[in-house]
């Protein structure tokens, strides 16, 4: 019998058994995974499954669906109220580049992979090392599966307050991940504009930015010069 990286044998990573992600899965009486096998187990793992559904009519068919897995993730939108200002980065995303953005460079609030860390070590993690930012007050917005066709990941949103003294670091993500991020510090009406004329594509950063014009800490901010104060709002701490 042949081994399989990844399968029955570590892969470059030292994973097994990565085709059993499922297996085990009766939480939805209409749905009995059949098969489960590893197509691509590079950092990332896409599966394809086979499953029976039984549709709302009564009757069952066999569908097979491709699924990438790349682990959950975190997002946060640092904002300043007092001075109205928001902490975005830029950075270079292949996949857009090749989808028709004209140049791939991507506006977008810091996030990242969870990785063994639990959604507020991990969003404070990147904060500190693609904006030079230490949050200490966390509020938890929502929780969303932004590619649920095909991509496994739920990602955490977090809205966090800043003052320029918090801004410690120079920011720019890891060199020896391949990252070069820029820092952008902007007015949120700016930000918001930049939504409305494609300057901001990226889905994640857009969600949370229309979260605080229309909950947040700049809610009812409308046609002002200045924002008002952040209201009161439940927050993580350490």
């Amino acid at each position: 019998m042949t081994s399989r990286p990844g399968v029955d044998v570590p892969d470059h990573r030292g994973r097994t058994g990565l085709d059993r992600a499922g297996r085990d899965l009766v939480r939805n009486p209409a749905v009995r995974v059949r098969d489960v096998e590893v197509t691509s187990d590079g950092w990332h793992v896409l599966r394809r499954t086979t499953f029976d559904y039984r549709r709302r009519d009564g009757r069952w068919e066999s569908q097979q669906r491709e699924t990438y897995d790349r682990g959950n993730g975190a997002v946060v939108l640092p904002y300043d109220a007092a001075r109205g200002r928001v902490l975005l980065t830029r950075q270079f995303r292949y996949p857009a580049y090749v989808n028709d953005h004209p140049d791939g460079m991507l506006v977008e609030a810091a996030a990242g992979l969870l990785d063994a860390d639990d959604p507020v070590t991990a969003i404070r993690r990147e904060s500190a090392e693609e904006l030079g930012v230490i949050l200490d007050s966390l509020t938890h917005v929502l929780d969303a599966y932004m590619s649920p066709g095909s991509v496994t990941e739920r990602l955490h949103f977090f809205l966090a307050p800043y003052t320029p003294a918090d801004r410690t670091g120079a920011g720019g993500g890891l060199e020896e991940d391949g990252e070069d991020i820029e820092v952008l510090e902007l007015p949120f009406a700016e930000a918001m504009a930049m939504t409305r004329d494609g300057r901001i594509a990226d889905g994640k950063t857009i969600l949370l930015l229309q979260w605080a014009a229309l909950h947040g800490p700049f809610a009812g901010w409308g046609s002002a010069t200045s924002p008002p104060s952040a209201p009161a709002a439940p927050s993580v701490s350490s």
